[in-house]
């Protein structure tokens, strides 16, 4: 719901804007408020849940994500309507269900760290294809829903709708929800049977420093990771760069599909689907062979696995990437045909989703136990550059036009793109090298 959430509003921009008396670019900035604390979240919550467990984080952020948009529905000028939507993205950064029991994806760096207690890293991609799926096609989903809630019922409906649909999420994860972090579960078993039996007991490999060391250890660990590991480190500027192109445009298409092509605001959040079909391609095409590239490789190396296996397919990625960007921007500029950029979203989506997958996939394998800190800290700076770029995005487009504009991105894009093959050859020397103690 939280992805979802970040971009839902999108068609109702020029509404709220009219409503509560102020510039689009205002009201732009409720998406840079929450897209930036979608990332600074996990900074706090990931090595919360390294130490009270994955449940009790998911069912907090649960409940406060979805109080939350009853502020944000009720907002009577445009500072409320940010405040409350920047508080919003902390909560949400945690509050996307489990995959397992219900339908839009999990927490985006709790998700990892759960994949990574319940699944054997020689079947982890296909079930990280299905989580990542939320995150990413939430944002193109959301103005689809949110187009005909805007034209239908208003802006303000948006949020009472996310609202309605957020507490009924949050009631299904008090009840099916389980804990999967392991030393919290040993914990608790551990707990239970010195209560039955009188004994005490302890756990192989048990931290015994005093709770606040623990704590303050954990707070700390997911800015560690990000600047001492270069492979985290500069992945996320990677990621950031795809992040921050992928909510330019989200930002834009109503600018894009609405004043060029003349599309209503449904039609516009239809347009968002292309970007979706891209992602399910991916899905369908590309993540069940992440894990077959992975065993395949580790087989070849002696049955020795190295997170570095997981990267060959995120080149298929990195070079539709760039190519998508340039068609969309000249076939924009030059007003072809609305099918032709659409179409080329759909590619964006499917090199986006594959880059991401294999990523996350690399880190979890890199960090394991650690696997939550460590997508934070990814997302942390990935966060702040999706945030801030939307913001000069429309005045890039608005001086240079959409086709120069948009290439400003593909250029960035084709910069990076060879990111996944530099690491697939001296990713393992580099963790060697930069290897730190958690």
């Amino acid at each position: 719901m939280s992805p979802l959430a970040s971009s839902m509003f999108t068609p109702g921009i020029d509404q709220i804007a009219s409503d509560l008396g102020v510039d689009q670019v205002a009201v732009v900035g409720a998406a840079t408020g929450y897209v930036i604390f979608l990332g600074i979240g996990p900074l706090v919550l990931a090595p919360l849940s390294e130490t009270f467990g994955r449940r009790k984080l998911y069912l907090w952020c649960f409940g406060a994500f979805s109080i939350l948009q009853i502020p944000t529905a009720l907002s009577p000028n445009i500072q409320a309507f940010l405040l409350a939507r920047t508080v919003s993205g902390f909560f949400g950064s945690w509050s996307i269900p489990s995959c397992v029991i219900q339908f839009k994806g999990i927490g985006i760096a709790n998700g990892g760290g759960t994949i990574s207690d319940m699944f054997h890293p020689s079947e982890r991609a296909g079930v990280f294809g299905w989580y990542l799926l939320g995150p990413v096609i939430g944002p193109s989903l959301g103005p689809l829903f949110g187009g005909l809630i805007v034209e239908y019922l208003g802006w303000r409906w948006i949020f009472w709708i996310l609202s309605i649909v957020c507490t009924c999420n949050t009631i299904l994860g008090f009840i099916f929800l389980q804990e999967t972090y392991a030393p919290v579960i040993l914990e608790s078993r551990r707990d239970n049977l010195e209560k039955k039996t009188g004994n005490r007991y302890r756990i192989v490999d048990e931290d015994e420093r005093p709770f606040r060391r623990k704590l303050a250890s954990s707070m700390n660990r997911p800015i560690r990771i990000l600047f001492t590991q270069p492979i985290v480190f500069i992945m996320a500027i990677y990621q950031a760069a795809i992040f921050g192109t992928s909510y330019s445009l989200y930002t834009n298409f109503q600018a894009i599909y609405g004043n060029v092509y003349g599309f209503s605001p449904t039609q516009v959040g239809l347009v968002y689907m292309a970007t979706g079909a891209g992602f399910l391609l991916a899905l369908w095409l590309v993540v069940p062979k992440i894990d077959t590239v992975y065993n395949t490789l580790t087989s070849r190396n002696h049955d020795e696995p190295k997170p570095e296996f997981r990267l060959p397919l995120a080149n298929i990625g990195s070079v539709l990437i760039p190519i998508s960007l340039f068609w969309l921007a000249w076939t924009v500029e030059y007003r072809i045909h609305w099918f032709v950029p659409v179409l080329s979203s759909t590619f964006y989506g499917f090199g986006q989703l594959t880059v991401f997958n294999t990523v996350q996939n690399y880190y979890i394998d890199s960090f394991a136990k650690y696997a939550a800190s460590a997508i934070a800290a990814g997302a942390l700076f990935r966060s702040i550059v999706g945030g801030f770029v939307p913001l000069v995005a429309s005045t890039l487009f608005d001086k240079i036009g959409y086709g120069w504009g948009i290439s400003t991105f593909g250029f960035l894009n084709l910069a990076l793109a060879p990111l996944p093959v530099l690491f697939y050859y001296y990713g393992e020397k580099l963790r060697a090298k930069y290897a730190i103690e958690l």
